[in-house]
């Protein structure tokens, strides 16, 4: 059950040293503004309450890598991570890049887009349901195949202004269960 967060929490603070080195093995240098959103993504991870968060910054500014890092501690945590994204060539470059920077780490990653066979959706499909992947980067293809999650704990929306009404309505309905960040380097208005 998500409301359950002590252990969650006790999860969290016993994968600090994993969560170290994987940060320090981030190639760049971090920027201030990168930092402090680092940090404040962290802090709503260790919150009783699900993190509704946007992170905003122009191309280039290292949003995935903030991203990167709250899929970390999410999988270090037991927990799932969805990564949707509005188009099939955006799914494919996260995929990879998740990839490369989870080299060193025991996180199975799986894309899901229109580049994926029949056979190979059901099997990512599959792998969410029995908890065999940790990661999976996806196209609004995932939000409409009734996909069902061992354990899901965070979505990572990026570019959330370029997906359609329906599938804001299904996001719409998970961001009461699970922590939801989103990234964009458009503003968007929220009331």
């Amino acid at each position: 059950d998500y409301l359950d967060k002590g252990e969650f929490i006790e999860t969290l603070a016993a994968g600090e040293l994993e969560y170290q080195t994987f940060a320090n093995a981030f190639p760049f240098e971090e920027t201030a503004d990168q930092a402090e959103a680092i940090a404040r993504v962290l802090e709503d991870l260790h919150k009783p309450q699900p993190m509704d968060r946007i992170v905003c910054g122009d191309v280039g500014f290292g949003k995935t890598e903030v991203a990167m890092r709250a899929a970390f501690v999410a999988v270090q945590s037991g927990r799932q991570v969805v990564v949707l994204v509005p188009t099939t060539l955006l799914a494919e470059q996260h995929a990879q890049s998740f990839r490369d920077r989870f080299a060193d780490w025991p996180v199975r990653i799986e894309s899901l887009s229109r580049f994926r066979s029949g056979k190979e959706s059901a099997s990512v499909l599959a792998g969410l349901e029995q908890g065999s992947v940790d990661i999976v980067i996806a196209t609004h293809r995932l939000l409409h195949a009734d996909a069902r999650f061992r354990n899901l704990g965070l979505i990572v929306v990026d570019e959330e202004h370029r997906f359609g009404v329906r599938d804001k309505e299904k996001l719409k309905a998970l961001r009461a269960e699970v922590h939801v960040l989103t990234l964009t380097a458009t503003p968007i208005p929220r009331t």
